[in-house]
């Protein structure tokens, strides 16, 4: 698998998102992809409790750890690489978690507009 270019949606080099917990589809602390990357795990979004709960309700418990999958469980104010659809949804249902807009992916353009992303910019 080759990374795609290392750009973030500000047109800048793509930031660290999170190494506790390790994140990314390449689990390299960056929401780096590819195109083997289907669920575009490009958001660097900042976990609150309520998002967490919505993600649960949804299907995807991200709250849970499974060790089978070296996954620690996040919490809130952890930050973690989130499928650009997910947070679309979440967006689109009022529960839609901060967002390192440095660290986030140009890729997650393709599904999110950039003035979505922007509403939801974490304080630095």
């Amino acid at each position: 698998m080759q990374k795609q270019d290392s750009i973030n949606v500000l047109g800048g080099v793509l930031g660290s998102c999170s190494r506790s917990p390790l994140t990314g589809f390449f689990r390299d602390g960056a929401c780096n992809t590819c195109p083997e990357d289907r669920g575009s795990h490009t958001v660097c979004a900042v976990m609150t409790a309520e998002f967490l709960a919505y993600s649960k309700y949804v299907g995807n418990d991200l709250s849970t750890p499974r060790p089978e999958f070296d996954f620690p469980g996040l919490k809130p104010g952890d930050s973690w690489c989130l499928c650009a659809a997910r947070f679309l949804q979440a967006h689109d249902e009022g529960c839609a978690p901060k967002v390192h807009l440095e660290a986030t992916h140009r890729r997650a353009l393709d599904v999110v507009p950039l003035s979505i992303l922007a509403q939801h910019k974490a304080k630095d």
